[in-house]
C-alpha cells in the first residue's frame, strides 16, 4: 500500500507500475490510456477506468438515494 499522488493523505492499493505511483479510488484513471505499457493486461487501474466501473457504480448509488 502507498497514498495517493493527488491525495497524500489516502492510504491505497492501487499502483501504476508504469509510472510507480498510487492512486485512490477518486483519481483512479489510466494516465496513459492509448499508449503501449506491458503492464497494461494484469494493470486494476488501466482495467476499471477502460470498463467504467467507478461510473456504474456513482450511477448506483444515486439511483438508491434517490
Amino acid at each position: 500500500m502507498g497514498k495517493c499522488r493527488n491525495h497524500p493523505d489516502r492510504e491505497t492499493p492501487y499502483q501504476c507500475m508504469k509510472h510507480n505511483y498510487f492512486l485512490c479510488n477518486e483519481c483512479l484513471q489510466c494516465s496513459d490510456p492509448d499508449i503501449y505499457c506491458k503492464f497494461r493486461s494484469s494493470c486494476p487501474i488501466h482495467f476499471s477506468s477502460k470498463k467504467g466501473f467507478d461510473k456504474e457504480e456513482e450511477k448506483e448509488k444515486t439511483e438508491i438515494n434517490g
